[in-house]
């Protein structure tokens, strides 16, 4: 079960009411509002997207980039049809917040496609949700129809002229397709690899059209922002990190779940909302971004705040905030293998540096971790690494890179004791 302390997007919501996501709930919480304030109101263009810039919301899906300027990017002037996507491709080991979106307050995602969609131009949305969440899937098109009957979709939105209509589209659960070329790739019916850059899906995207892709969260943001003003949202989080942030935490603490915080929340305040370590451990490591963040032992984690500049200095990232907990009791080979194992089998096979680097760097650890490591093993692990290191089209090869860069660097001494004894290490992998 879920457990949320509300800041945003939750905000108000009852996840233990199961009616929580239909749309009288929602506007009983101050749902389309905005939608009724920006284009009932005819607010322009451009001030929605001045608006957006002045809140500070970054991309919530990892990247961190600012969404009011990519809002900008999209050529408004060009006639014919423009694009608004949400990415609710979900698969980066650790993250569970999108998919309560969609199962607790769908409606703030489909507000915020409308708002974008106006703000942009655009005709049309398309959310490709992950191909492994088929029931949040139905749900969300239940609340697109719940939307488009109470004249939010469809033609002549409000009496404004403006008409926008949002469609799902189910994925088929591969990682590669969070990236979002790949992601266009797979919703014009190809084979979900990465394209290369440029063009950029701002000039060339969906169907060679016009095309900005945000995050699930990134968009269930909008409609606070553009319904309260920038300044109230500016006002949460911290001077480069503006808002509140969903983080997922799961591991050996006592409450997983998602925990909807300011961004720049301590991780220790983090720890105790989700209840503290079980019963009987104490905390040895946290990936504090997802699986492809780089790892960070207890004492350095412990009173860091959770946001994009303090976690890169720390040498890690915010990536999803997807924070995994890890005790004593955790093998750091046995968690290395898995998550080079999870990388080694998503990776695409379009760019040889993955489709190759990926297979050795796994096969090394998984060598290290059966007690048949060799001395020369961990330089060879940090060269693999060097010739994978942005050379590839899109970043899964990092993705892979940062795990094995990050426990090397931290626990480097139980990777040495595996390789010294020739002997598989004593503790569990999670």
């Amino acid at each position: 079960m879920a457990i949320y302390h509300s800041t945003i997007i939750f905000n108000g919501v009852n996840t233990q009411d199961p009616n929580c996501w239909h749309i009288d709930e929602y506007r009983n919480r101050g749902g389309y509002q905005a939608l009724e304030k920006i284009i009932g109101g005819q607010v322009s263009q451009d001030d929605v997207i001045a608006e957006m810039k002045a809140s500070g919301l970054r991309g919530r899906g990892g990247a961190g980039f600012p969404t009011g300027l990519k809002w900008s990017f999209m050529p408004r002037a060009l006639t014919g049809a423009k694009y608004v996507v949400c990415n609710t491709d979900e698969g980066e080991p650790g993250t569970f917040k999108d998919r309560d979106i969609l199962r607790f307050n769908p409606h703030a995602l489909i507000e915020g496609m409308i708002l974008a969609g106006y703000a942009m131009g655009a005709t049309a949305g398309y959310n490709y949700i992950h191909g492994e969440i088929f029931t949040e899937y139905q749900q969300f098109e239940a609340a697109i129809a719940e939307a488009r009957q109470a004249g939010f979709l469809g033609k002549n939105i409000l009496g404004s002229g403006f008409d926008f209509e949002v469609y799902a589209h189910h994925g088929y659960g591969a990682y590669v397709c969070g990236e979002e070329t790949a992601l266009l790739e797979s919703l014009e019916g190809k084979k979900g690899q990465p394209r290369f850059k440029p063009p950029f899906p701002a000039s060339f995207g969906l169907y060679g059209r016009p095309t900005t892709i945000n995050n699930t969260e990134t968009l269930s943001s909008v409609p606070f922002i553009l319904r309260d003003g920038a300044d109230k949202f500016a006002s949460i989080g911290t001077e480069n990190a503006k808002g509140s942030k969903i983080f997922s935490i799961s591991g050996h603490v006592a409450r997983p779940g998602n925990y909807e915080m300011p961004l720049g929340t301590p991780f220790r305040v983090l720890l105790e909302m989700a209840g503290g370590m079980r019963e009987g451990s104490t905390l040895k490591a946290v990936i504090p971004g997802g699986a492809s963040a780089p790892v960070l032992p207890a004492d350095i984690i412990m009173d860091l705040p959770m946001d994009y500049d303090s976690l890169s200095k720390a040498g890690s990232m915010l990536g999803s905030a997807a924070v995994i907990v890890m005790d004593q009791g955790v093998s750091m080979v046995r968690a290395l293998e898995r998550l080079s194992y999870f990388f080694h089998e998503e990776s695409c096979g379009q760019c040889t540096p993955c489709r190759e680097g990926t297979g050795w760097l796994y096969r090394i650890v998984h060598r290290i971790a059966e007690g048949r490591g060799k001395k020369e093993d961990l330089d060879l692990l940090q060269s693999i690494c060097g010739n994978m290191s942005g050379r590839t089209v899109c970043a899964l090869a990092d993705a892979a890179v940062f795990p094995v860069r990050g426990f090397t660097k931290h626990f480097l001494h139980e990777f040495e004791e595996c390789i010294e004894k020739q002997q598989p290490p004593q503790h569990r992998w999670f």
